[in-house]
């Protein structure tokens, strides 16, 4: 579970490069932002989940839902831009990958928690 903690956070810190030269300079310091910000967050519960592995496995979940849930409505508007060439230009589509990597780190993590939940219920029903 470390492995995919370190790429999604190492992906979305990748997504800041192309942005900068992509976006109007007030947007792509705003994504350079949050991008730095959750991907440098996500690097970080990889480093805790070395030492301390359901600590790193919880706070990159929580760190995902919330990159989840603020880039939600970027994939419900996705369509829109795509067909409408709008005036935020690549922008959606950038906030959109970010999106989908979140939801796919959280999803990876609540099923490791599952899997988790049943091993343990699984060896305490074992050792009785």
């Amino acid at each position: 579970m470390r492995i995919p903690i370190f790429l999604a956070g190492l992906f979305i810190l990748a997504l800041g490069v192309p942005a900068m030269r992509i976006l109007e300079k007030p947007a792509s310091y705003g994504f350079l932002t949050g991008a730095l910000t959750l991907g440098g967050a996500l690097i970080i519960c990889g480093l805790f989940s070395l030492r301390n592995r359901w600590h790193g496995i919880i706070g990159a979940g929580v760190i995902a839902l919330l990159g989840a849930s603020r880039g939600i409505e970027n994939l419900a508007a996705l369509p829109v831009c795509l067909l409408d060439r709008g005036a935020r230009g690549p922008a959606p589509v950038l906030e959109s990958a970010v999106a989908l990597t979140c939801i796919l780190l959280l999803i990876l993590v609540v099923r490791a928690l599952f899997a988790e939940k049943k091993r343990k219920l699984l060896a305490d029903e074992k050792d009785e």
